[in-house]
């Protein structure tokens, strides 16, 4: 008989197979599940740890903001921000319809952003609500958990675009940006805190970790030296002013003659920090301490003072200015008018530019750069704000025999008005030239004053206070500063008109210009010095600082002599007559 076939063997071959196969994915399973228990055990438990317990920083609230009489000038509150949870949105259009139409904001960018985020389990909608703005999201009856509210602080000014530029703003993230919000950050901004959150698989809160948290320290407060009255002054009348003239830019500061307080500060255009969306790139600029000009005229009177305190100078000499027309070197200079003889005084009331270049010859350029580097031009202040300029004085060894005559007459150096008034301080401070500051009072402590960046004697006190009390009230009297006259006070100022440069040709422009008036009073006793500068006055005058500038500046030093509640004094007794 022939063999049959062993169809057993074959079965039975395939079954050993499988079994095997499945041993071995056993073996597998179990290794794995060896490795995970042991081997990479704390590493999964530290990987669970970090994704349920995480570290949230908790805000400081930011310090606040004084005038140097407790006017509240920079607040802080809390308000709410809307946040969504866009991984559990269903309905991402409708919801951004519904609540862009009660946010007023922009429903298809808000769509867009919930499908860029559709995972995530946060996303900011909008920070800082107004209480109306929560109340239309409740009116929504949004589904739970799609939505919720973060307490954050809300930055607020009460005086709105009062000392904007001086007071800068905190941005949307608590961040000082500009003026002393930024310059007094690191006092103003305090520490923040932290905490431990435990989240669930969703990210959900659950739980803060008992023991691992620290509270945020609150910033300090700060007095500042300025006055909101004479602020508010200074700033209806540099509103004025750009009604009647329409310049392309004007500022105005007060300060304490005595201690380089400034009381006042303003520029324009300007802004409400508390809308800092609407302002201009102009706005931001504040240009008490960003303009940088020729001094002009104003700068005279510095040169004046030095000359006499090299005794390169006799108050009582009179000097020949050569009918208006005086040659030096190549060079020939002019004056608006033909003067002859001119004493001492007229040559700064008439403000002959022969007259000075004469006085500068006298000085060299070793002594003019001296005169300007002793009452602080060419350096900045050191005031607490950002930003500031330090002007333009070239070193000596780039003076030409034209820097002779140019530089007494402020031209071929370039300064703030800052810089001006603070130089304006050292001759209504009886020579002393002091730092000008803006901190009155850190907290609760004291500071008298806080210690300035240079304090010195820059020339002998009968010296400043003849030019005071004798030849700037001259000035108001009879000379380019008439405009400026004031029944109440006897003041005295020196006005300044400098040439800009025209950007096409990049010479002296015979239109565009700066216009500027410095003052102060009352003169026996100097207490408050004003300057204002005028950039391209366009309309309603000559452009002139005694035109210009000159009655608005009056106008400020007389209310704030009036808010200081000074003693009126009409009339000058001064031991100093010629």
């Amino acid at each position: 008989m022939s063999s049959q076939p062993n169809i057993a063997q074959p079965a039975a071959w395939r079954h050993q197979v499988v079994i095997a196969c499945f041993a071995l994915i056993g073996a597998a399973i179990c290794v794995r599940l060896v490795q995970l228990q042991g081997f990479s055990h704390t590493q999964f438990a530290q990987k669970v740890a970090q994704q349920s317990v995480v570290r949230e920083d908790v805000s400081a609230r930011p310090g606040d903001l004084f005038d140097r009489h407790g006017r509240l000038l920079a607040t802080t509150i809390t308000s709410r921000s809307l946040f969504l949870v866009p991984s559990k949105i269903e309905n991402p259009w409708e919801i951004s319809n519904r609540i862009s139409q009660a946010l007023d904001l922009d429903g298809d960018q808000l769509f867009e952003r919930l499908g860029l985020n559709q995972t995530k389990h946060f996303l900011w909608v909008k920070r800082r609500l107004s209480a109306t703005e929560v109340e239309r999201i409740k009116e929504l009856n949004l589904a739970a958990g799609i939505f919720g509210f973060r307490e954050e602080y809300l930055r607020q000014y009460p005086q709105g675009p009062l000392a904007a530029q001086v007071i800068g703003l905190r941005d949307i993230d608590g961040r000082g940006q500009g003026g002393v919000e930024q310059s007094l950050n690191s006092i103003l901004a305090g520490r923040n805190g932290w905490r431990e959150l435990i989240r669930d698989a969703q990210g959900r809160v659950i739980d803060i970790q008992p023991l691992a948290e620290e509270s945020p320290q609150p910033g300090r407060s700060v007095t500042l030296t300025l006055d909101a009255v004479v602020q508010l002054y200074a700033e209806r009348e540099l509103d004025t002013l750009v009604e009647q003239f329409h310049p392309k830019g004007c500022c105005a500061v007060v300060l304490s003659a005595e201690t380089g307080e400034v009381l006042a500060m303003a520029s324009r255009p300007t802004f409400d920090p508390n809308h800092p969306e609407k302002a201009s790139d102009a706005a931001w600029k504040n240009r008490v301490i960003s303009d940088i000009y020729e001094p002009g005229s104003t700068f005279k009177p510095c040169i004046v003072a030095w000359a006499l305190q090299k005794k390169l100078l006799e108050r009582d000499e009179i000097f020949n200015c050569e009918n208006g027309e005086y040659r030096m070197g190549r060079r020939i200079l002019h004056d608006h008018h033909r003067y002859g003889n001119l004493s001492v005084t007229d040559i700064l009331v008439k403000s002959s530019n022969i007259g000075m270049a004469k006085i500068g010859e006298r000085l060299t350029n070793a002594g003019l750069f001296s005169a300007a580097s002793n009452f602080g031009f060419g350096r900045t202040t050191g005031i607490e704000l950002p930003t500031e300029e330090a002007g333009l004085l070239r070193p000596l060894a780039e003076w030409t025999s034209y820097s002779t005559g140019s530089i007494p007459m402020g031209q071929e150096l370039s300064a703030t008005p800052l810089q001006i008034i603070t130089a304006y301080g050292a001759l209504a401070n009886r020579g002393r030239l002091n730092s000008p500051h803006l901190v009155l009072r850190i907290g609760d402590d004291a500071l008298s004053p806080p210690p300035p960046v240079f304090v010195s004697q820059i020339v002998k006190p009968d010296i400043a206070e003849w030019l005071v009390q004798e030849v700037l009230t001259e000035v108001i009297h009879r000379g380019t500063g008439r405009k400026a006259q004031l029944q109440t006070y006897q003041i005295f100022g020196k006005t300044g008109t400098a040439q800009k440069l025209d950007p096409d040709t990049g010479l002296y422009s015979k239109k565009l210009n700066i216009s500027s008036f410095v003052c102060g009073g009352p003169a026996d006793k100097p207490k408050v010095l004003v300057l204002v500068t005028v950039d391209e006055p366009t309309e309603g005058g000559d452009g002139f600082g005694g035109t210009v500038a000159a009655p608005a500046a009056s106008k400020i030093l007389e209310k704030t002599l009036q808010q200081l509640r000074t003693p009126v004094r009409p009339t000058l007794r001064s031991v100093f007559r010629n």
